[in-house]
């Protein structure tokens, strides 16, 4: 009975064959086990295991966004969303000056940022809401979706030292300093950890200890408008000057618009409305206190981005997946009941209804997801895990929605102009499922590889 028993012959089954496998399959690298390693589990944990707890599952307390927070969505975003033709920043890829100088006045640059350094201190859900209301005005959702997440304040935050801390953040908060995040290269796109921007320590002839940097980046959003990087590149050491050996490794560095060598500014053409291009950087010599976390942070940029990301995948893109639903469910309802085929609306024809319903539920869905995680990452996880389901389930949702809804708009859908109302996200849409680790990675490596090992 006992070596019939289900279980009994798996295992009996996938010792030998995971030992085996064992042998075959390559060792798994410094940066890869940091990787499945960073942040925590939560409760993905329970159903990746087989056993949700439902009951104590239906007892969270969902939040809900403060007062302060509030009235920021009812006053200032609403005040900049009137400001703006939604048709036409998009199809400018630009928005006006007097949209800058509001977003700057107000406070859209510096949402993540405590309140002592001039920022306004949001929380997840907060900051989450308001890219949300946002992300459907091109490159200004982009202007506050970059400062407020993986950028130059979230890791200052996190690890910054205090005198970078305080002559960094409050002049991010204020929009003086627009930030990137150089990361990805010409060879190094998912498989992130393989970058080859080099920067060499070494000591200069006053004795002081700086960084000479080579890179080619390309991608990074923002670029053409930052005057803030932070560059991730391979930190070599040969003399040893900072005790961490001569490979310390993948390190952060904070350099500005101007310094010699530095090159920012052409923009790529991508499909959607945001402003992204290239960086160069040739001999480009920073001092050794401008790694984020001084010295001795110098080899730990790999761990710094692996835990940020954990939770950072829970706002900016989810956002944007659940805004396209709705702003699809928010379109085709009212439409099928005004357009009329065959002397009735189109809404009450079945095909049209399906389609109808399953956006409505969604957005539903999704938005209910989003307010559970982002609660979850304020009240101090960082998930990785969960976070990567939301965000390749909310990307490729809010596209599916975006699809149904243009198949109901029909000719209404495919007419360019500004009465398109889904046009722009449909066109857009693939955007959100490729940046952060495209949802291929996402899914295999992420959500079923690491949550399977965690």
């Amino acid at each position: 009975v006992v070596l019939n028993h289900p279980g009994l012959r798996a295992k009996l089954i996938s010792r030998p064959v995971f030992k085996t496998l064992g042998k075959m399959m390559p060792p798994i690298g410094d940066t890869e086990r940091e990787a499945i390693e960073a942040g925590a589990t939560w409760f993905e944990a329970e159903l990746f295991g087989g056993k949700p707890d439902w009951d104590e599952f239906s007892k969270t307390d969902f939040p809900r966004l403060t007062d302060e927070e509030q009235a920021f969505l009812d006053n200032e975003v609403e005040t900049l969303c009137t400001m703006l033709d939604d048709h036409k920043v998009v199809t400018d890829k630009d928005m006006p000056a007097e949209a800058w100088e509001y977003m700057r006045e107000k406070g859209f640059f510096g949402l993540i940022i405590p309140k002592e350094y001039g920022g306004s201190g949001f929380s997840t859900l907060g900051r989450s809401s308001v890219m949300m209301k946002t992300s459907q005005l091109g490159p200004v959702g982009t202007l506050i979706v970059i400062p407020n997440t993986l950028g130059a304040a979230e890791l200052l935050i996190a690890y910054g030292t205090d005198q970078q801390k305080d002559h960094y953040l409050p002049r991010l908060a204020t929009g003086e300093l627009v930030p990137c995040f150089g990361l990805t290269e010409p060879t190094a796109g998912s498989d992130a950890a393989s970058i080859k921007a080099e920067g060499r320590v070494f000591k200069d002839d006053d004795g002081e200890i700086k960084v000479k940097l080579n890179f080619a980046k390309r991608y990074i959003t923002l670029a053409p408008v930052a005057n803030l990087v932070s560059l991730a590149c391979q930190l070599h050491d040969p003399d040893n000057l900072l005790g961490k050996g001569e490979l310390p490794g993948i390190t952060v560095i904070l350099l500005e618009k101007g310094m010699d060598g530095l090159y920012l500014g052409d923009h790529h053409l991508p499909i959607g409305a945001f402003d992204n291009g290239p960086i160069f950087g040739e001999d480009v010599v920073a001092p050794i206190d401008q790694i984020i976390g001084g010295p001795d942070m110098a080899g730990q940029g790999w761990r710094m981005l692996m835990e940020q990301l954990g939770g950072g995948r829970a706002v900016s893109l989810p956002a944007g997946g659940v805004a396209s639903a709705k702003a699809a469910a928010s379109a085709v309802g009212p439409y099928s009941i005004v357009r009329e085929q065959f002397n009735i609306p189109v809404g009450y024809m079945e095909g049209v209804a399906d389609k109808i319903a399953r956006t409505s539920a969604l957005a539903y869905i999704m938005e209910s997801s989003r307010i559970y995680v982002c609660a979850g990452v304020d009240r101090g996880h960082h998930p990785p895990v969960i976070s990567a389901i939301l965000k390749q389930q909310t990307t490729e949702l809010g596209q599916s929605c975006l699809i149904d809804g243009m198949d109901v708009m029909a000719g209404a859908g495919v007419m360019q102009g500004p009465n398109n109302i889904l046009g722009d996200g449909y066109k857009s849409a693939p955007v959100a499922v490729t940046v952060e680790g495209a949802n291929i990675l996402t899914r295999t490596l992420m959500i079923f590889g690491q949550g399977a090992v965690r």
